[in-house]
C-alpha cells in the first residue's frame, strides 16, 4: 500500500483523524506570520530607511516552522491545508524554500522551511505599500538641492505622515532661509497656504528641518522658543501695575516688560498679586507698586531685574501650584516674602475651600519652614483631598488684619497696615499680586 502524500485531495479521501495532541497548527508558521514579521521592519522605519538611503537589498529569509513527523500523520488534512497556503504564497511575492521530509508511514514529502524576499519590490508587494514608497521617493526628489534629504532618508515614516503638507513645509524652510530679515515676526512668513497656525501645528518637524537647512550661525539653540531659535521677534510680554496716586497721569498701566527698565521713582516695595479683582481692589500704599501676576507671576517678573533692589511680597493661592510659583519666584528673587499663604489663613477659611484640579507633589526647596510644612500637608491631603484656597476667597478683613498686624503677616517681615484702606502709613513699598 502506498503511503499517503501531502498532495491536495478531497476531504472524503482524508482518513479519520486521530486524537490531536497539544500544539499543532497554531504553532505552524503561516504566510500571514511572515507578512507580520516584515511589517515590523517597515513600522520600525528600518526597511524604508534602507531603501531611501539607496542601499542594496539583502535577501531576507524567514524560517518556517511546520508540522512534526507525528503531526503529519495525526493532522493530515490540516497539514495539506497549511501546505496549500504556502504553495499559493510561493507564487509571489514570496519565494518558498522546501525541504524533503521522509517518513516510514507517509513516504517522502516536501515541506516549506523558509520564505524569502528577493528584492524591495517583493517586500512592497507583500506589505501592499507601493503607493507609500512612490510618495516617499517623490518627497526625496522634491528635496534635491537642499540639506533635507538626509532627514527624509533618516525619518521616512515621519516624512510620510507629513507628506500632504510637505510642499508647504519645504517652501517655508526655503522662505526662512532666503527671505527672513531682522525684526520680523512669524506672522510675516509669506508662503501660500502657510500661516502662524500651520507653523505652530508643525513646529516640531519645522525645527528639525530648519536646523538641518540653515547655517548653524542662524540657529540660537539656547533660545527657549521656536521664534527666538530662528531670529524672529517673540510676542512681547507685558507687566500690568498700579501705584498710589497713579503713574504718569494714569491710574493703571500695562507696558512691555522689555521697556520697563527701572523701578518707577520713589518705589521701594513691590506686591505681586495673582487674582485680577484682588489686584484692582488692593489699596496701594505710598511708595509701593502692585503688579498683577495673573497666574503667571514668574514669567512676568523675570525680566524686571530692578525688583532685586525692592522689598518683594508675593500673595497667591494656598494650594500646591501657589507654592510652586512662590518657589520658582525665589529662584530669581530669593528675598521675596509670602503674604496670607499660611496655615492660620487656610484654617480660618475652611468654608471657602475648593478642590485643586491637578495638584503637584514636586519637591520645593526654596520655601521657608512654615511654608514647607503647609505645602507638605497639602500634598499629603492632611486636611482634605486636594485642598485649595483661592486668593479671591480670602476675606478683605483678613487681609486688613494681616497688614495692620492683627493677623497672619507676610512671611519674613511685618506688613503694612494700609494696603486695603488706601491710607499710606509707611513709605517705600512695592506689592506684587499674583
Amino acid at each position: 500500500m502506498r503511503p499517503p502524500s501531502l498532495s491536495p485531495r478531497s476531504a472524503a479521501d482524508v482518513p479519520a483523524a486521530r486524537p490531536r495532541p497539544a500544539g499543532g497548527p497554531g504553532r505552524w508558521t503561516r504566510p500571514a506570520d511572515v507578512r507580520a514579521s516584515v511589517r515590523k521592519k517597515w513600522d520600525s522605519g528600518a526597511l524604508p530607511a534602507r531603501f531611501a538611503a539607496g542601499r542594496d537589498w539583502e535577501p531576507l529569509g524567514i524560517p518556517i516552522r511546520g508540522p512534526s513527523a507525528r503531526e503529519i500523520g495525526d493532522r493530515l488534512a490540516e497539514v495539506r491545508q497549511w501546505a496549500g497556503e504556502w504553495a499559493e504564497a510561493g507564487r509571489g511575492p514570496l519565494r518558498v524554500e522546501y525541504r524533503q521530509v521522509g517518513g516510514r508511514h507517509f513516504g517522502a514529502n516536501r515541506l516549506p522551511c523558509r520564505a524569502w524576499l528577493d528584492g524591495y519590490d517583493d517586500a512592497w508587494a507583500l506589505l501592499r505599500v507601493r503607493p507609500e514608497v512612490r510618495r516617499l521617493t517623490g518627497l526625496i526628489e522634491a528635496a534635491r538641492g537642499t540639506r533635507l534629504v538626509p532627514w527624509l532618508t533618516g525619518h521616512p515614516l515621519r516624512a510620510l505622515r507629513v507628506a500632504d503638507d510637505w510642499d508647504k513645509l519645504l517652501a517655508t524652510v526655503r522662505w526662512v532661509e532666503q527671505r527672513q530679515a531682522p525684526g520680523m515676526y512669524l506672522r510675516q512668513v509669506d508662503v501660500p497656504g502657510v500661516d502662524t497656525k500651520f507653523i505652530e501645528r508643525h513646529q516640531g518637524v519645522l525645527t528639525e528641518l530648519l536646523d538641518a537647512q540653515l547655517d548653524p550661525s542662524r540657529v540660537a539653540v539656547a533660545a527657549p522658543d521656536f521664534a527666538g531659535r530662528y531670529g524672529f521677534l517673540r510676542r512681547p510680554g507685558y507687566v500690568r501695575f498700579r501705584m498710589a496716586g497713579g503713574f504718569l497721569g494714569f491710574s493703571e498701566m500695562s507696558v512691555r516688560t522689555s521697556e520697563l527698565l527701572a523701578a518707577p521713582a520713589g518705589v521701594s516695595r513691590a506686591y505681586v498679586i495673582e487674582n485680577e479683582i484682588t489686584y484692582l481692589a488692593f489699596g496701594v500704599p505710598a511708595k509701593a507698586i502692585v503688579i498683577l501676576g495673573g497666574g503667571y507671576a514668574v514669567p512676568v517678573l523675570e525680566p524686571l531685574r530692578w525688583l532685586t533692589g525692592l522689598d518683594v511680597v508675593y500673595w497667591g493661592d494656598i494650594d500646591t501650584h501657589g507654592f510652586a510659583i512662590l518657589n520658582r519666584l525665589r529662584l530669581h528673587l530669593p528675598h521675596a516674602r509670602s503674604m496670607l499663604m499660611d496655615r492660620a489663613t487656610l484654617l480660618s477659611h475652611r468654608d471657602h475651600w475648593v478642590t485643586e484640579p491637578s495638584p503637584i507633589a514636586a519637591p520645593l526647596d526654596r520655601l521657608d519652614p512654615a511654608e514647607s510644612a503647609l505645602y507638605a500637608d497639602l500634598v499629603s491631603n492632611a486636611y482634605s483631598p486636594s485642598v485649595r484656597l483661592e486668593q479671591e476667597r480670602i476675606s478683605f478683613s483678613a487681609a486688613e488684619k494681616a497688614e495692620s498686624g492683627g493677623g497672619p503677616r507676610a512671611q519674613g517681615g511685618a506688613g503694612e497696615g494700609d494696603a486695603f484702606r488706601g491710607q499710606p502709613r509707611r513709605a517705600g513699598q512695592a506689592f506684587v499680586v499674583g
